[in-house]
């Protein structure tokens, strides 16, 4: 059995060398990852807006980016998973097309606070008011920080026009910006504040999609 000759390639010399086990490692994934990965660059359903899917207009998109900026996304998903419990909790489960344009995505990972995919329109904006300023207010056990500072702090001085130029390039062969709508951005932000942008941006969310993402979960049998 001694005499026998190892094989360079084999299970032996992987178990045995840790260096060569991880970089064969490495190549498996990468491997797999590009197989699942790629395809969805060039998938109808990934690259084209749900119906009735739209850029997000200049107050949305500064709101957009206040929620980015307090880390909402560290306590609450954008995505419900194909799950019946999670249909029945949040709403029709998320489409692809409904983030297409997303720069970058927001689908999040932890749940410290409730998905937020459908949570446009189904609060008034008087109650969003109340819940940024105090959420305790609204939601006794909640343990979300006041964000009060940003009624006072105006958005009028923010260079929403080049974000719009930024994205409409990286939509690329989407339905995009017009340069009249460019042109116009600034005006919608006169007089409001952060507290306004960031409503703005929640009272939107999973309302345009909601439609196309009801007859998919119909079809899909719950």
């Amino acid at each position: 059995m001694s005499n026998e000759k190892k094989k360079f390639f084999s299970h032996a010399t992987l178990e045995t060398n840790v260096g060569i086990l991880m970089i064969c490692t490495l190549i498996v994934i990468s491997m797999a990852g590009l197989v699942q990965i790629v395809p969805l660059f060039f998938q109808h359903s990934t690259t084209t807006a749900t119906e009735g899917v739209t850029p997000y207009d200049p107050l949305s998109l500064i709101g957009r980016d206040i929620y980015i900026r307090e880390g909402c996304v560290g306590c609450h998903s954008q995505q419900i998973r194909m799950l019946e419990s999670e249909v029945r909790r949040y709403g029709p489960y998320s489409l692809a097309g409904e983030s297409v344009y997303d720069h970058p995505f927001l689908w999040g990972s932890k749940r410290t606070g409730p998905d937020l995919s459908r949570v446009g329109e189904r609060y008034t904006d008087e109650w969003h008011r109340i819940h940024l300023r105090n959420p305790r207010d609204v939601v006794r056990e909640s343990n979300m920080p006041a964000y009060s500072w940003l009624q006072h702090n105006s958005v009028e001085g923010e260079n929403v026009q080049k974000r719009m130029e930024v994205l409409r390039t990286l939509h690329g062969n989407l339905p995009t910006y017009s340069d009249e709508e460019i042109a116009k951005a600034p005006e919608a932000l006169k007089g409001k504040t952060e507290e306004d942008a960031l409503i703005a941006y929640l009272q939107r969310l999973g309302v345009q999609g909601r439609a196309a993402a009801e007859a998919a979960v119909a079809k899909g049998g719950y």
